[in-house]
């Protein structure tokens, strides 16, 4: 167990490591300075990586996209769509290859259902970043809500 803290965190930088969805990206939060950064996972300099294994407590390594829970999110937010000519083409959508992509063209027609289906993907985000944090005592002083 390690001391709770407050710790300045650039709140983008975090929110760009909990979005990544690249596996050949390595994404750390320095408990000490509160810097994101990131480095291949096939980075090759030894020396790093005893660094980081030695000094677990001070590197924490953020965890990558959850899939998972914005395929849940995508899914709720599809069932909320009262248009019912919408809702058929984002189930079809979904359902398929690479949804994503696809729903975010359709939804590119629809600015309103696209701002919501946004800030729902930003809430999912902000709450799993604010969970994790919390999960290793980390409170970043509050945020100005844009």
């Amino acid at each position: 167990m390690h001391a709770m803290r407050n710790l300045e965190i650039v709140w983008e930088d975090l929110m760009e490591a909990f979005e990544n969805g690249d596996t050949e990206m390595i994404y750390f939060l320095d408990r000490e300075t509160g810097e994101v950064f990131s480095v291949p996972a096939e980075y090759d300099d030894e020396s790093f990586w005893e660094e980081v294994g030695e000094n677990q407590e001070r590197y924490l390594e953020i965890p990558p996209f959850d899939y998972g829970q914005e395929r849940q999110m995508v899914h709720a937010f599809i069932q909320g769509i009262g248009n019912d000519g919408l809702k058929a083409m984002l189930v079809r959508a979904f359902t398929g290859r690479h949804s994503h992509g696809k729903l975010n063209e359709i939804l590119s027609f629809y600015p309103e259902e696209m701002e919501r289906f946004q800030a729902l993907r930003e809430e999912l985000l902000t709450t799993r970043a604010a969970h994790w944090l919390e999960e290793h005592d980390i409170y970043p002083p509050e945020r100005d809500s844009d």
